[in-house]
């Protein structure tokens, strides 16, 4: 038996840069599915690449404990909107989010597909999951009879995580965007580098160290900065 995902949260990382430098409200949400450890690394993810590139940024957390409900998660998304929020980002399925702040004159970023042509004028981006590669790869395998046992993480360098065009964004940020994409695409940027605390002031990653398969995999906490508990601790 083998396991597969991908490193979403490299795309998420690009997302949060791009939020923290368009945001006008200093306020970025998140509508989120299940408190589980790869929906915590992307809000962690996101928040971090946000505050990077501005530092008086916030952000709200919903949950919708769901990962495909378009009225709870445009309700989420509008909840956060009425609270400030101008740049909604989500770790659920549905256009709804993007639907609503586009609506409401509001940023955000599509989920799993490119999801422009539902929301052109607040699209700044989307997180694209490329399944299909790995897909052909693994049935190939079992028709050949090499199936082999593995445990896949696809990276961005290999395709498997993309981004959908940079758009609703001016020059300077589809410049930084597109820089810091690269960056992780070559290897050279890993957002996941210590020294970084959790939000109750606890060391997770020493300076310099940079979190391992494993680390990921178990992410229980939220960044330092991040005014919430996740959900069960």
């Amino acid at each position: 038996m083998s396991s597969y995902g991908l490193r979403l949260y490299q795309a998420r990382h690009v997302q949060g840069i791009i939020a923290g430098m368009m945001t006008k409200t200093n306020k970025i949400c998140y509508v989120a599915a299940y408190p589980i450890p790869e929906v915590i690394r992307e809000i962690n993810t996101y928040y971090m690449g946000a505050k990077k590139m501005n530092p008086n940024v916030d952000i709200d957390i919903v949950w919708a404990n769901t990962w495909y409900n378009p009225s709870k998660e445009a309700d989420a998304a509008n909840v956060m909107m009425a609270e400030g929020c101008d740049m909604v980002a989500q770790h659920t399925d549905s256009p709804a989010p993007l639907q609503a702040a586009q609506s409401q004159g509001k940023l955000g970023f599509g989920q799993a597909s490119d999801q422009y042509k539902f929301a052109p004028k607040a699209q700044l981006t989307a997180t694209i999951d490329n399944w299909g590669p790995y897909y052909v790869k693994k049935v190939g395998q079992v028709i050949a009879g090499t199936w082999q046992k593995e445990n896949y993480f696809g990276d961005m360098d290999e395709g498997a995580v993309q981004m959908a065009p940079f758009t609703n964004m001016p020059d300077n940020v589809k410049m930084k965007a597109a820089e810091i994409k690269q960056a992780i695409s070559d290897g050279k940027y890993f957002a996941f580098t210590g020294p970084i605390k959790d939000n109750t002031g606890k060391l997770q990653l020493k300076d310099g160290e940079v979190a391992d398969d494993a680390h990921l995999n178990t992410m229980m906490y939220y960044v330092e900065g991040i005014d919430a508990t996740v959900p069960g601790n």
